[in-house]
Formats: C-alpha cells, structure tokens, sequence
C-alpha cells in the first residue's frame, strides 16, 4: 500500500523533519512491502493545488503533520480530500493534534486516526497493522499501539523512543537545496517553561555522540548550507554540547553553518574559549530571554541568571564571529506595557545581532494554557492562539507592541541600517521609545498599508527622524552620510537617492583610481600579478565621507575628518552580510585632491 507523508511548512525555505522520521523509520522497521511517499508544500501554497497534487498519488492513507502555522489547511484540505475521495482515510500526528484528539476527532470527521506524542513507532505499527487488515473497523482495538487514538479508543502516550533506533533521515541532498535542514540530537527538555510543550516531556534523551558525529561529517561533506538543532536547550549538559561544537570547529568545511538554541547561562569558560576559535559564520546561537522582570520569569518558571547571561552575551558579542538571536515573549503574567519597554530597553543595550519580539500563545497541553483564567488570558480562539490581553496588559498595548515588532524587523532585524540606528536612538528616551514613536509616526503617515522597496525605507526613516527627534536637532547632513554608508555597505547602488551628498562627477573620478592606482587600493593583488583593474571597479565602490568611518564603526563616536572608503562586494561579512570596508590612507586623499 502507499502512504503518502504530507507535510505543509511556514516557509519554502524549511524542510519537515517529522515527515522524513517517520519514512526513515518505518521504511528501516516496517514492513517492506510498504511504499512512502513525502510531499512538500507551504502555507502559501494555494489550497486547490495542494489537493489536485494528493488526488494524484491516490494513496491508501494521507497522513498529516500539524502544527499551529499549518492546522486551518490541514484541516479544510482533509475535509475536501474525502469529498473527492470518499473511502480515503487520513491520519494526523503532531503537536496540534496530540493534546486534544478526542475532541478534535469528534470535530472533524474526516480524520479516521491521531497519533499522539513522537510517532516513529505508532506509524510503523499501524502501518503493520494496515498492511494485514487494511481496515480501522477490523483491527482489533486491542492490537492498537499506544499513543493512537481513534473514536471509541484513546490510548495513552507511548514510552519516548530511543533516538539511536531513528536512522539518518537525509538522502538525496539535491532535494534539499536551498532549504534549511533540521537536526534532531536529544529531545525533551530538562526545564519547565509554563508556555512550552516541550515542559510536557521532561524526559531528556540523547542520540549517541558517535551517530551525531557521523551525520554531522555527512553535513560537512555535503557542503549543505544550514544546520538547524532542534534540541530544545542544546546545552543543558554542557560536555556533551562542548563534544559537538569542537567536532564541528575540528571539522569545519568553510561552508556549513550550524543553528543551536542554548541556555547562554549555562556557558562555560571553556566553551567561551572555543567559540572565540570558530569561523566567523559557523555556529549561530538562539537564546531565549523572554523578559527580565523577576516576577515574570518565576510565573513562568524560567530560572535564570540574567547577569551572567549578559555577561556571556557581551563575550560574544564582542568576539564578532557570532550571530546571537535573542527572544522576548509579550503578553507574558505580570509584565505590563511599561515593564515590557524594560526588558527591551535591558536586552538592546547588548547589541544582539537580531531581536525576535514574539507574543505569547496559549499552546494546548502546556501549564500556561491550564492558567489562563488565573491570569485573566484572552486569546485567539483558533490557531495560533496568540493572547490578546492579560491582567496586565490590554489589547489596546499590545496593538502598540505590534508596531514595535514591524519596525524592529524591518529595521533592526534586517542589518540593513545599523550605522544610522546607532545614530538614531540618541535622540528618543530610549531603544523602545524610538520603536514605538516610529511606528506610530509610520501608521499615521498610512505606510503600513504597502509594501516598500530598499530605497523607500530609508527614504522613511529619513523623514521620521527629520520631523520627530525628540531631543537636540539631528545634523541632516550626517545622518544622510549614514544613510549612505548603510546603503552602500549592502550593494553599488545603481541610481543614487536624491539626497545623498556628493557623488557628481566622482564616480570617473574613481574609475581612475582603479586604473592607476591599483597599489593603493589592492596592494597584494598588485603584488602577486592577479590585480584587473576593471574587474575590480565593477566589484566595487569608492565613497568619501566627512567623517572617521572606522572609529564610528566601531564604537560610534563622531570625528570629523575626511576618510575614503573602498567598498568590496566579492567579501562579505558572514554575520550582517555588509561588504568588506577599507579606509584608503588619508594622506593618499589628500595627494589625490592636490
């Protein structure tokens, strides 16, 4: 029989590792005579499509993986699977699914089965089970394996499995090109964070070293461009996470970068010391914060050491080879608006490379849903269940933390203008007041309702902070060379804004530059014979500013004295993706302008 494994993901760029366990699983455990089949798609995909692609297969059972961004089409697409094919059974397993199936199953019935918990091994049971009946009414209920629940029977979750029975998930990695690929080394979490379902499992397992070493050499080897740990606190026990990071730096092909999401608390001197080695690029860290307000992280169980975390967060920060993404979590018990605007204002003074300002959702089957009369929660009643308001917090504020939410991606996420933010924030109270006057500014002026090209957006912030600084009066003309600085740092503009500074004639200017004085800008390519003039003038930009470049960059401080910048395209920054920036000699300007 055919089994066809769909899986509909938030993004093109990921891939479901949920669907992939289950084929690996059950096509190592489960009968042979069986066939899987896996189907890709995204939340973006249009409904009918996805429909005509399954009525294709005419597969003997449709199996589901739900999760919040996906349940409404997974839903409607299970409702109108059994209209055009009335006998075709559907089944479900996921985490949207396992903490309430009889109910769901008595909602919905167009979904035969729901597999609760981890489902490598219900699936191939039931794919046994399949195989010799053929028929859910004629299985005896007795034979159902645990953790399956189906109208009339709802078996409790089965024990966890054991990690080193799944095989390697990945074949084909041509299948996989440009997509991000999940990796699974332990599961469970060791900690009890009332708003996670991973609270629910407690049970911390580990996949041995010597496979986690073997996948990861195949990831190498591969060259695969991103590797993203799904363990949910990668370093809870520290020399098992030290084991991987200094195979991965032994091992490192200059490619691959791996995504861990870790406890910054819990690093250790020594793992500090081996992060300082690595690549710049070749691990990145995820760290949950969610608020710095202590009666918040006792509601909701978190046990942290804010200090320390900093500390940790600074010490990579500061070694720039490092991409930090740092959570914070509103709607959160006891966290108002204003002591939201705290924990902001506590966290950007560190300087993360990316803030995810996320809103609290009531998930099914965690503490926090269980509470949410306590807290007085009103959330969305349908998938995310994202909460509106709290005791604390009304709607009203979080509407206002939404706004703040679209400029901090769009502008600090983005690391499109991080010389002008640098400058910006001087002049507003605070990080969060300049976010939450910007985007108020940015819905007055009716902006939120279009999309906007690179150029617009700092056409916008322009504006803003021309009209609305709060303090002293921005200096135009130095805001607008930090404009361009943050423009030309991400590509050779092809048409240059209207208010940019200089600029006229200067660009043949340049091109001489390129022709004749290839020792001043490419000394070692000139040096060893691989210096092309016109290949580099196309690779490259010269802008000149009024002002130290280098000593803004680098701990923003304003001095005013000229400096000539070479833009280099072919070297990016690994971290912010900027060009490689270098300042020609000053007295080699001076000699250019005699």
């Amino acid at each position: 029989m055919k089994y066809l494994l769909c899986a509909i993901n938030a993004k093109y760029i990921h891939s479901n590792l949920a669907v992939l366990s289950l084929k690996a699983f059950a096509g190592k455990y489960g009968p042979p005579e069986a066939e899987y089949i896996i189907r890709e798609y995204t939340i973006n995909h249009y409904m009918e499509d996805i429909l005509a692609d399954l009525y294709e297969v005419r597969a003997d059972v449709l199996v589901f993986s739900c999760y919040i961004w996906n349940i409404r089409l997974v839903r409607e697409l299970a409702e109108e699977y059994k209209k055009i094919l009335p006998g075709a059974v559907i089944w479900m397993g996921g985490p949207e699914v396992s903490y309430d199936a009889r109910p769901f199953l008595r909602e919905f019935s167009s979904v035969d089965l729901v597999m609760q918990g981890e489902g490598e091994e219900q699936f191939t049971g039931m794919v046994y089970l399949w195989e010799e009946y053929g028929d859910l009414e004629k299985i005896p209920p007795e034979k159902l394996p645990q953790g399956i629940a189906v109208r009339g029977r709802i078996n409790p979750f089965a024990a966890p499995v054991d990690l080193d029975r799944i095989p390697f998930v990945y074949g084909d990695f041509h299948l996989f090109d440009h997509k991000i690929l999940y990796y699974e080394s332990s599961r469970g979490c060791p900690f009890r964070c009332s708003y996670c379902l991973s609270s629910a499992d407690q049970n911390v397992r580990f996949r041995s070293l010597k496979l986690v070493f073997s996948e990861i050499s195949t990831f190498l080897k591969e060259e695969v461009l991103q590797v993203k740990f799904v363990d949910r606190t990668f370093n809870c026990r520290s020399d098992r996470a030290m084991s991987i990071w200094q195979y991965i730096l032994d091992h490192d092909n200059g490619i691959t970068n791996f995504h861990f999401e870790i406890s910054a608390d819990l690093l250790r001197e020594e793992d500090l010391a081996l992060f300082a080695r690595m690549r710049p690029g070749l691990i990145q860290l995820e760290i949950g914060l969610q608020s710095t307000n202590p009666a918040t992280l006792e509601s909701i169980r978190r046990k942290t050491d804010l200090r320390l975390l900093f500390a940790h967060v600074d010490r990579v920060r500061d070694m720039g080879n490092i991409h930090q993404h740092i959570d914070l979590i509103a709607g959160l018990p006891h966290e108002s608006f204003d002591r939201f605007r705290i924990s902001f204002n506590d966290l950007y003074i560190h300087g993360p490379d990316q803030i995810q300002l996320g809103f609290l959702k009531l998930l099914k089957g965690t503490y926090m849903e269980m509470m949410r009369d306590e807290y007085g929660m009103a959330a969305r009643s349908q998938p995310p269940y994202e909460v509106l308001k709290n005791k604390w917090i009304d709607y009203g504020d979080m509407l206002r933390l939404k706004g703040v939410e679209d400029m901090v991606e769009t502008y600090y996420n983005s690391m499109q203008f991080s010389e002008t933010l640098k400058y910006a924030i001087r002049f507003f109270p605070s990080p969060f007041d300049f976010y939450d006057l910007f985007a108020a500014w940015y819905r007055k002026k009716g902006y939120h309702r279009f999309n906007h090209n690179r150029a617009e957006k700092y056409e916008i912030l322009r504006s803003f902070l021309l009209e609305e600084a709060v303090y002293s009066p921005i200096q135009e003309d130095f805001l607008d060379e930090l404009l361009l600085l943050d423009m030309y740092l991400r590509e050779d503009l092809k048409k240059r804004p209207a208010w940019a500074p200089g600029g006229k004639g200067k660009k043949d200017r340049w091109r001489q530059l390129f022709r004749d004085r290839g020792e001043l800008l490419f000394p070692d390519q000139v040096r060893d014979g691989s210096y092309h003039p016109r290949t580099a003038a196309n690779a490259c930009h010269i802008e000149e500013f009024s002002f130290d470049v280098s000593l803004w960059m680098q701990d923003g401080r304003l001095r005013r004295e000229p400096a000539l910048c070479l833009f280099d395209y072919r070297c990016r920054n690994p971290l912010n993706h900027n060009a490689a920036i270098r300042i020609i000699h000053r007295q080699s300007l001076k000699n250019e302008r005699q």
